[in-house]
């Protein structure tokens, strides 16, 4: 058992170290609930190998294998009324991508995409840039459809609907992602 004074103390080591080291304050990174970590699962249906099934009520992506194997990854969907559903193909994959946010967005949200207004300003590639490490695009029939899967600055919305419509994961997670799927592969969001 641990008694009050030693969770005091560890309480006041700890708030010191905060305070007198800030370079360390955040240095421990988000942890990812089990659930929404990658792992190997057992999936049924007509989903072919080579293809994605996103499941955006239950906040899963999954990579299909092999028939009746796939690789499920936690994700984050978009918000009422502004998810993607149907099918599309994976046209464009980008590593580090750019991003601008749509004319519906900056309309919704003048105050944090007003800067976006009327111009074509897009924000490099980079930590901070809100597509994260890498970006699979969809099309359906060889249009752009401004929705993607990609990484997220946001760890925490993963297993939530908040997002513009984009699919939102880990970027380490996303980036395995990418190196398994070629482009021209289908897509389907239930």
């Amino acid at each position: 058992m641990i008694s009050n004074n030693f969770s005091r103390r560890a309480f006041i080591q700890t708030s010191a170290a905060g305070v007198l080291l800030p370079q360390f304050a955040h240095a421990q990174e988000y942890q990812v609930p089990e659930q929404f970590k990658p792992q190997y699962v057992r999936i049924k249906g007509d989903i072919a190998p080579g293809q994605l099934l996103i499941l955006p009520r239950s906040h899963f992506l999954y990579w299909v294998e092999a028939k009746n194997k796939a690789v499920r990854y936690g994700v984050g969907v978009g918000k009422a009324g502004l998810e993607f559903t149907g099918t599309a193909t994976i046209d464009v994959k980008k590593e580090w991508p750019t991003w601008r946010p749509t004319d519906e967005m900056i309309e919704r949200e003048p105050k944090a995409y007003g800067k976006y207004k009327g111009n074509l300003d897009a924000m490099p590639g980079g930590p901070s840039n809100p597509l994260g490490a890498r970006a699979l695009y969809l099309f359906q029939n060889g249009k752009d459809t401004y929705f993607r899967i990609h990484g997220t600055t946001q760890p925490k919305s993963i297993g939530r609907s908040v997002s513009n419509g984009c699919i939102r994961m880990i970027n380490s997670h996303v980036t395995d992602l990418y190196d398994r799927v070629p482009i021209g592969t289908t897509v389907t969001v239930l």
